[in-house]
């Protein structure tokens, strides 16, 4: 099991050092001791800059070199992961000239996902839509955001679809809720969200039926726990709907029969009734079951959903330095559970661990996938699976507070 991870040696908590203070660790040889005690707004600044650099570099690879051609339109693996990781950019500095970038990207993207049945965020035809009207927004294009609305309006959902994130009804619903965030509630209506929302809790009682969990799903035969898949990602997603009280205590008990079925670790399967304690992933298993219970800690005041994400936050502090760069599986994505948890606890020692994880990338990453013995991901340069993720969380340390799983969390 450990082969899937290095050894976390860093240590459980180490306070900055004071502004324009030296301190002992700055003639220390451990490079990543020195990054850790460095003040965090010292590093931020290191952060920055390499993010900024990285953004180039994935832009650069992914769009310059391919002749601005679309081989891959999605956010998970392809260009239009680039899209989202220069508008965090431009999010972050204010530079038009991302803004720009981000829009010529997804018009491109627009044209070859056309034909595309998919139909999700992450996936498909969702995200080019719902990424094109919110760029559009921030840029004052009125005409260019009708016609990504109009679009997004006119993707059919075919009653075949599962219900999971990736490429399911929930990712769909995930557009929805993305484009009422940044544009305004109710610029996708409640009423079409609605239909998909009583499909998704019927299938799931269905599938249920009398058993310990209020809700089950299923994806390719099996029944999966995680967010890409599974029950982590469906109960996120439901929790921005509005529900009716019997759907939300369906949503609660759902929670509670995974924090009650846990594995003694700690850790959450991948799938009902599997044995194999492996897996520390967003897509499968704690970190991304802790960013589902730390939304609903927040949505529904519960102290014990807070208990169960700091437990989860736990594992993935002791078992989360993947030896994987990017989101879905990688040490990137790992990260933002503690983001999260900072973010609803306002403990300082979350925000450490981000850091934490943030410096050994900075520090380690690109001489570990150099030297064979990290990851790089089979789309190296993608926003979930390469450098595009680490870019994205860099940009994300600088205002901790305000930070988002992208694609997950609003």
């Amino acid at each position: 099991m450990a082969d899937r991870f290095f050894h976390n040696t860093m240590p459980y908590f180490l306070a900055e050092a004071p502004l324009q203070e030296t301190t002992p660790f700055q003639t220390a040889q451990d490079s990543l001791t020195n990054l850790l005690s460095l003040p965090y707004k010292t590093l931020l600044d290191t952060l920055k800059t390499y993010a900024l650099d990285l953004k180039q570099t994935v832009v650069r690879e992914t769009w310059g070199l391919s002749g601005k051609r679309i081989h891959d339109y999605t956010v998970y693996t392809g260009t239009l992961g680039t899209a989202y990781l220069v508008f965090k950019a431009y999010q972050v500095t204010k530079n038009h000239n991302d803004l720009k970038l981000c829009l010529e990207i997804v018009q491109a993207c627009d044209s070859a996902s056309r034909d595309s049945s998919r139909v999700t965020f992450l996936c498909g035809r969702a995200g080019v839509c719902a990424l094109g009207a919110v760029a559009a927004k921030y840029a004052g294009d009125e005409r260019l955001l009708d016609h990504y609305l109009t679009q997004f309006k006119e993707i059919k959902l075919s009653s075949k679809l599962p219900n999971e994130l990736l490429y399911g009804r929930v990712g769909f619903l995930w557009a929805s809720s993305f484009i009422n965030h940044h544009i305004g509630r109710g610029t996708i209506s409640s009423n079409h969200s609605r239909l998909l929302v009583d499909e998704i809790i019927n299938d799931g009682r269905k599938l249920a039926k009398k058993g310990k969990c209020p809700l089950m799903y299923e994806w390719h035969g099996k029944k999966y726990w995680g967010a890409a898949h599974g029950l982590a990602g469906i109960m996120h997603v439901l929790m921005d709907m509005e529900l009716t009280p019997d759907e939300v205590e369906d949503v609660k008990g759902t929670l509670r029969y995974m924090i009650n079925n846990r594995f003694p670790s700690g850790n959450y399967p991948s799938s009902e009734g599997s044995e194999s304690d492996r897996l520390v992933h967003w897509c499968h298993g704690a970190p991304g079951v802790s960013l589902t219970l730390a939304k609903a800690a927040e949505v529904f005041g519960d102290k014990d959903f807070l208990q169960a994400a700091m437990d989860a936050g736990d594992v993935v502090w002791n078992r989360g330095l993947l030896k994987r760069v990017g989101v879905c599986h990688g040490i990137s994505g790992n990260a933002y559970v503690f983001l999260a948890l900072y973010r609803l606890t306002n403990k300082v020692e979350y925000l450490y661990k981000a850091k934490a994880f943030a410096c050994f990338l900075h520090d380690r990453a690109q001489r570990l996938i150099c030297d064979g013995e990290m990851h790089g991901g089979d789309c190296p340069y993608s926003l979930f699976e390469g450098i595009g993720g680490m870019a994205y969380l860099f940009l994300d340390m600088i205002e901790p507070s305000e930070a988002r799983f992208p694609a997950y969390e609003l």
